[in-house]
């Protein structure tokens, strides 16, 4: 059975850093890709990050130099650690994963950047 559950949402000021966790299970990270994705109130849900196969990373251009997606097969766990967060990151954050063509979420966990 596929499951993903987020961790380490929170809230911050601006400035401040966060670092997101996604415990997966059910299959391998190994040779897979999986993403980061997020969803403010009242928008549609973006893509963030995604971390490739063969460990090559992407960013969404907002986030680029400040969000780092890393993970660690052993532990089949991914990572975001998110730097010099600003308001506009409110969001909930999810994790995403394509295993035998069907499309896993995990419920997300909330982040909130404010003064």
């Amino acid at each position: 059975q596929v499951k993903l559950v987020e961790s380490g949402g929170g809230s911050v000021q601006p400035g401040g850093s966060l670092r997101l966790s996604c415990a997966v299970s059910g299959f391998s990270l190994d040779g897979r890709a999986i993403g980061w994705f997020r969803q403010a109130p009242g928008k549609e849900r973006e893509g963030v990050s995604c971390i490739d196969d063969d460990d090559t990373t992407y960013y969404t251009d907002s986030v680029k130099g400040r969000f780092t997606v890393s993970r660690d097969i052993a532990k089949n766990m991914v990572y975001l650690q998110m730097n010099s967060l600003k308001p506009e990151d409110t969001a909930v954050y999810y994790c995403a994963v394509t295993v035998l063509g069907r499309d896993y979420w995990g419920q997300g966990t909330q982040v909130t950047v404010s003064t």
